[in-house]
């Protein structure tokens, strides 16, 4: 059996210091590269992308709305060009300091809020996946499954990554629980990886109520920014190597190969 763990990177900001960055990405698989919309810079961009290749991690782009007030966090509505134009901008800009460093994106993961209006609305999702299909049509979209994200993928025939969170609960809609809500993070690692472990070997997204929802799993993420993510990283990936559960970069995995 095999999975990619991935994590969102490079989102120094006003909300979160960094600080985890350089030890996550000795324990990923996949970086997920904020491209300076909702956190982070050109600067950040290209050391980010230096320490993935120094620890063979593959990166891909992580845009989200150009609100870092919010960490891109609140809802925007904007009109299907602006939210084209919004994608193709930002992964313009990962891919350029990718190419100056040798070391190309393999997969594109909306962030924050953009990523939960895409989850409900087939028409944003499709935008996000026409963007990414006329950027490059080898990338890699990387979706919530069971939702429109994932339908939009089938529908344009791209690439696609299935994802579950490793500190986030869910309903049991299979959608995350609302971040307003006192019970939508988990920082126990020990839980986190526990549950994680149990919805791979299972396929199923377990809810907090404890349903179980059968669904394709191909990648977990841990937000780099939360509370625990170093110690949530190092426990699974250790709970993981105990269960002789393979870890590869996102575009090694058997499904794209």
């Amino acid at each position: 059996m095999e999975i990619n763990l991935n994590c969102d990177l490079g989102e120094k900001s006003i909300h979160y210091d960094g600080k985890n960055d350089n030890y996550l990405l000795e324990i990923i698989n996949s970086a997920n590269i904020a491209c300076g919309y909702h956190a982070g810079n050109i600067e950040i961009i290209d050391s980010t992308i230096k320490q993935s290749k120094k620890n063979q991690v593959s990166i891909g782009a992580h845009p989200g709305f150009n609100d870092p007030k919010n960490f891109g966090r609140k809802r925007i509505n904007l009109s299907e060009n602006e939210l084209y134009n919004l994608i193709i901008k930002q992964l313009e800009i990962i891919d350029k300091i990718a190419n100056e460093n040798k070391y190309p994106i393999t997969h594109v993961k909306p962030h924050g809020a953009l990523n939960n209006m895409a989850c409900e609305n087939i028409d944003i999702s499709m935008i996000i996946g026409n963007a990414i299909k006329d950027f490059n049509k080898d990338l890699i979209y990387v979706v919530l499954p069971l939702n429109e994200m994932e339908k939009a993928a089938k529908k344009l025939d791209l690439k696609f990554a299935c994802e579950i969170f490793a500190d986030r609960n869910y309903e049991d809609n299979g959608q995350l629980v609302s971040r307003n809500k006192n019970y939508a993070s988990i920082n126990d690692p020990i839980e986190a990886s526990n549950n994680i472990l149990e919805m791979i070997n299972t396929s199923t997204i377990k809810t907090y109520s404890g349903k179980k929802i059968n669904c394709n799993i191909d990648t977990v993420c841990i937000h780099g920014d939360g509370e625990e993510a170093l110690t949530i990283a190092i426990e699974l990936k250790k709970k993981l190597i105990e269960n002789n559960i393979n870890m590869v970069c996102l575009d090694k995995l058997k499904k794209f190969n």
